[in-house]
């Protein structure tokens, strides 16, 4: 028998029932506070989760609005194509994950079997194109090129090829009419990420996983109202995934179609000629290297005087646009963004920078007359000019005695602008600028619109550079220590690359003599784009209005109801008078009939077609010229650059008179033929579009250079070449 009293057995049972009671009340308690949360506080949330876990959805993309020239023939648009996707949800549910049917269906497409592997791999920060770079969870497309025989085997051995589909979908098309490539304009397509989806959940325009988005170009740039909205229909599933009814359906509704300003006839001449005269310049000796011109890229803009309207806009070296839908090989994408191809991709019209040499002298012109200096005063032209114990030279040396600014812009004459840029730094201070320094030449760059975006309707346009005295001192403070540590060789190395680190360590803050002269000729660290001096040139001649570039013409509904036009807007005016504009205009218009650039106008008919124009060939350390050619009729301006090009009237002169030849209908004599004219004067009217969304789109030709010539011309054309 048990020793312990009676009394403690008690205790201790009473104090087990305590602890259990407490236990049991404490799980009572958190069940009920548990069952509270579920039911009452996130109650209505768990039963749309659980609704939706019987919801599926199905989403049916909408047809992309599509790309119009002005007179309505199609840019971009869609076709139907079969196209065979696979689904990474179903092949990884497979043993192999799916590599068994990859393999047999790369037999079928006549692919490589690692081709259609890494068409489907997700791409991330490691993996190199092909990838896919859409959401995993639909259908990634393998090709959009499969034979009606392909889709059937596909279809018709369906056990075989378990997650593959093979249907009929509308895929972009770049359909290039009359071999206008416009790639860099139009832009292209690429699927939607994740990162996007989630940036887009709260705008009224979110993407679904299945959307198409614009990468680049008007793709981009107008991809809201061209992408339109998915449909999305909800089917009611029970627990094994059996529908059993339809929960909801969203119609598709297509996108808007954007009617563009650019004519497709005008964008095939611009690009012929472009690519043309590069040829040429490749052919051609510079004198300087002792090699012929590289003449690796260039860039045209073809705009409307009036409203800044691009009609065309080329950009070399190109790409296919095409090679983007279904999902880019790898092969293309290493071209496109290789060093050795010279990245494609870029529109070098709206982000190829360059100094502009001689063609800034409008604002060196218009900046002198601001700073007090007369237009038709007189102004020595030496051969050379000396500041600082350095000697600079005209081009190729010449001096043309005292001359009014008008004449120097027709000449071309360097030193009358030396003179005045070194002058007015002078006045300013010099290595020591006043508080109230006037800085003329900077001040009036600006007031061009040199140093910032235009404000064309393309993404990623680049600023250009006008290098002033605050340009000199932000430029100082981010490379200072990089010029400083390679000065540090000097005078050991007295090489170019170290002397200029040297002195630039200390003194690259201040603005000296020679970033004034070379400066004053659009020289030193001067930098423009195309997309600018082509919006200069126009303001010109439109009595001093600056454009904002545009390409958009108008929004048009997929009913074709309801239209917005893209109306013009200004961001300043030239501050130049009428009466100094005026004198420009003559000057430039002597350029055309008596300077620089009339070897290149010979028989243009003036009187009827007043042409003004404007050369310029730029010095580029390292590297050959850069070759520019800026001109206005009342109608347009032109602006051609070839980088590594050679002279301007040299290499681009030759071209952009064929694009104006084009444009009027002019044969080499100056005679124009209006039946011949691609654009004699801008298009205004806007395309009629059908209320089902089609549209009679005239038929496009490729440019034949020789249509402008009588059988004679042609004649003499073939034998002698093509005017250079």
């Amino acid at each position: 028998m048990s020793n312990i009293p009676e009394t403690g057995r008690t205790q201790r049972v009473q104090i087990r029932l305590v602890i259990i009671q407490v236990l049991v009340l404490s799980l009572l308690f958190t069940l009920g506070g548990r069952l509270w949360f579920l039911q009452i506080r996130n109650g209505k949330e768990y039963s749309d989760e659980a609704k939706n876990n019987h919801v599926q959805q199905v989403v049916q993309p909408a047809v992309r609005g599509s790309i119009l020239d002005a007179r309505g023939v199609p840019l971009a648009d869609n076709e139907t194509r079969l196209v065979v996707s696979a689904s990474r949800t179903e092949l990884l549910k497979m043993a192999d994950d799916g590599k068994s049917v990859l393999t047999r269906l790369a037999g079928v497409l006549g692919m490589q079997p690692k081709e259609v592997f890494d068409k489907v791999r997700l791409c991330d920060a490691k993996t190199p194109q092909p990838c896919w770079n859409g959401s995993p969870y639909q259908p990634i497309p393998v090709t959009d090129e499969a034979t009606t025989q392909q889709a059937l085997q596909i279809r018709e051995r369906a056990e075989d090829f378990p997650g593959i589909t093979a249907e009929p979908t509308a895929v972009r098309r770049y359909a290039a009419p009359g071999k206008a490539n416009s790639a860099q304009v139009l832009g292209y397509l690429s699927p939607v990420t994740d990162e996007e989806i989630t940036k887009a959940q709260d705008t009224d325009s979110p993407y679904l996983r299945s959307d198409q988005v614009g990468r680049s170009g008007l793709e981009r740039a107008y991809d809201k109202e061209l992408r339109g909205k998915a449909g999305v229909t909800r089917y009611e599933v029970d627990n094994l995934g059996r529908v059993i009814g339809q929960a909801k359906n969203d119609e598709a509704e297509p996108g808007s179609s954007v009617v563009t300003s650019i004519d497709a006839r005008v964008q095939a001449v611009a690009e012929y000629e472009l690519n043309e005269a590069m040829k040429t310049a490749r052919q051609s000796f510079d004198k300087i290297t002792g090699e012929n011109y590289k003449a690796d890229s260039g860039a045209v803009v073809v705009m409307e005087a009036k409203t800044g309207r691009v009609v065309a806009m080329a950009s070399l070296p190109n790409y296919d646009p095409n090679a983007w839908v279904g999902g880019i090989s790898g092969k293309d994408y290493a071209r496109m963004t290789s060093k050795k191809s010279n990245y494609p991709l870029l529109n070098r019209a709206i982000q190829g920078q360059a100094a502009p040499g001689s063609i800034f002298k409008v604002v060196s012109t218009a900046a002198s007359v601001q700073a007090g200096y007369a237009f038709d005063g007189n102004y020595p032209c030496p051969s050379s000019y000396s500041a600082d114990g350095q000697v600079y030279k005209n081009f190729e040396s010449q001096g043309h005695g005292a001359i009014t600014l008008g004449q120097a812009l027709e000449v071309s004459c360097d030193t009358v602008f030396y003179a005045l840029g070194h002058q007015q730094w002078q006045k300013d201070g010099g290595l020591k600028p006043k508080k109230n320094a006037k800085d003329w030449f900077f001040k009036t760059a600006h007031q061009f619109g040199l140093g910032k975006e235009t404000g064309i309707d393309l993404p990623g346009e680049v600023t250009g550079r006008v290098p002033d005295r605050q340009w000199k001192k932000d430029f100082w403070k981010a490379n200072k220590d990089a010029w400083c540590e390679q000065g540090k060789n000097w005078p050991k190395k007295k090489d170019f690359g170290t002397v200029l680190a040297h002195e630039n360590c200390l003194e690259g803050m201040k603005l000296h003599a020679y970033d004034a002269i070379n400066y004053s000729i659009g020289q030193g660290d001067t930098l423009v784009t195309p997309i600018q001096m082509a919006t200069i040139y126009a303001a010109i001649s439109n009595g001093g209005t600056l454009y904002d570039p545009t390409v958009g013409k108008a929004i048009v509904s997929p009913d074709s109801k309801h239209v917005r036009v893209i109306e013009p807007h200004s961001h300043g005016k030239l501050p130049v008078s009428a009466k100094t504009l005026k004198q420009m205009e003559g000057a430039l218009a002597g350029v055309a009939t008596r300077g620089t650039a009339a070897w290149r106008f010979g028989g243009w008919p003036q009187d009827k077609i007043p042409m003004h124009a404007k050369t310029g060939t730029a010095e580029v350390y390292g590297k050959q010229t850069t070759s520019w050619f800026a001109t206005y009729t009342k109608d347009y301006s032109i602006v051609m650059t070839i980088s590594q090009g050679g002279t301007g009237s040299g290499a681009s002169g030759p071209a952009v008179r064929n694009i104006y030849d084009a444009l009027y209908g002019l044969d080499d004599s100056g005679n124009q033929d209006l039946k011949k004219a691609l654009l004699p004067t801008p298009q205004k009217s806007l395309p009629k579009i059908q209320r089902d969304g089609s549209i009679d789109a005239p038929e496009i030709k490729p440019y034949n250079p020789d249509s402008q010539k009588t059988p004679e011309e042609q004649t003499l054309a073939a034998t002698l070449g093509r005017r250079d």
